[in-house]
């Protein structure tokens, strides 16, 4: 792999924390910029949950669909999350407060049940923690 793909992943992050995801635009002038193809570019933004190419809410909720949680009841949290805020996974409320993801893994098994908003990780939930947590971020 080329240094320029080496540097792609830390690039496009960087972009989305400056803007808050990665248009079209700013994919096409990456692409140039590093002398790679856009669709390459656009496969690593789109591989990775933490990315996104569509804008997000001021607060991103993530809950991991992975096995080890699903057995951890992690379906309680979406259920929960989904009734608090009003949305769906893959969704935006209306007042851009909260986007609603489900993700492969927020590194918090450990926690389980657990979800992260935006960069802070929450564990251990049930469903009044749940929100107060999420009324904390009103």
């Amino acid at each position: 792999m080329g240094k320029s793909k080496e540097n792609l992943l830390i690039l496009l992050q960087e972009a989305q924390n400056k803007s808050g995801y990665l248009s079209q635009e700013l994919m096409v002038e990456l692409a140039k910029s590093l002398n790679v193809s856009l669709s390459d570019v656009y496969g690593v933004a789109t591989f990775y949950s933490f990315l996104s190419a569509k804008p997000q809410a001021r607060n991103v909720i993530r809950i991991c669909k992975s096995v080890p949680c699903y057995l951890k009841n992690s379906q309680m949290i979406i259920e929960t999350v989904g009734n608090k805020i009003g949305i769906k996974p893959g969704e935006t409320t209306p007042d851009d407060k909260f986007s609603f993801q489900l993700t492969n893994c927020i590194g918090a098994c450990d926690k389980a049940p657990a979800m992260m908003i935006n960069h802070e990780v929450y564990g251990d939930l049930n469903p009044n923690k749940i929100a107060k947590i999420l009324k904390s971020y009103l």
